[in-house]
C-alpha cells in the first residue's frame, strides 16, 4: 500500500475503482511529468448519489462533500495512469463545476471539498491553484464535476 493510499486509509477512505468515462475520452492521460484527469464526477459504486442544482435541490454542505467524492474519483484516475500515487510530486491546478442555481454564489466553498481532501491527503504536495465555476447543468444532472492536474516525480 502505498504512502498515500495508507493516509486515505487513516482518514477512512478507500480509493474507488476508476468511473468508466460516460463518452469517447479517457479518464486520465499522461504528457510529460503531468498528469491531467477528465471531469470526475462524484460516483459512487457507479450512481450518483443525488442530483439536482446547488442551491435549489441540493445544499451547499451536500455538494461539498460530493467535491470531495469527486477528488477520490480523480486520485483513482490519476492511479490508473501513474501506478502509484506517491509518484505524485504535487497537485498543480484543481478545476471545479458547480451546477448552480441561477442565485447562487457559493461555488468556492463548494469545490474546497476537493482540495481540502487533497490537502488532507498529500499536505503540501496537495496545495495548488484552482478554479470554481457555476455552471447550468453537469452531466448525468450532477451537482459538481472536479478535474485535476498533477505533476509526478521522476
Amino acid at each position: 500500500m502505498s504512502a498515500v493510499e495508507a493516509k486515505l486509509a487513516e482518514l477512512g477512505l478507500t480509493l474507488p475503482e476508476v468511473v468508466p468515462p460516460l463518452a469517447a475520452y479517457q479518464p486520465a492521460v499522461q504528457s510529460g511529468p503531468y498528469v491531467y484527469t477528465a471531469g470526475q464526477l462524484p460516483m459512487v459504486e457507479g450512481k450518483l448519489p443525488v442530483t439536482g442544482k446547488v442551491g435549489l435541490e441540493v445544499t451547499a454542505e451536500e455538494a461539498k462533500e460530493l467535491a470531495r467524492t469527486c477528488a477520490l474519483n480523480a486520485l483513482a484516475a490519476v492511479k490508473s495512469v501513474a501506478g502509484d500515487l506517491d509518484r505524485i510530486a504535487r497537485v498543480v491546478k484543481v478545476v471545479g463545476f458547480v451546477a448552480s442555481a441561477a442565485d447562487f454564489t457559493g461555488q468556492p466553498g463548494v469545490v474546497n471539498g476537493a482540495s481540502e481532501l487533497l490537502g488532507e491527503v498529500l499536505g503540501e504536495k496537495g496545495v495548488h491553484a484552482r478554479s470554481a465555476v457555476g455552471v447550468a447543468v453537469l452531466p448525468l444532472d450532477a451537482p459538481v464535476e472536479v478535474e485535476i492536474q498533477v505533476e509526478l516525480a521522476p
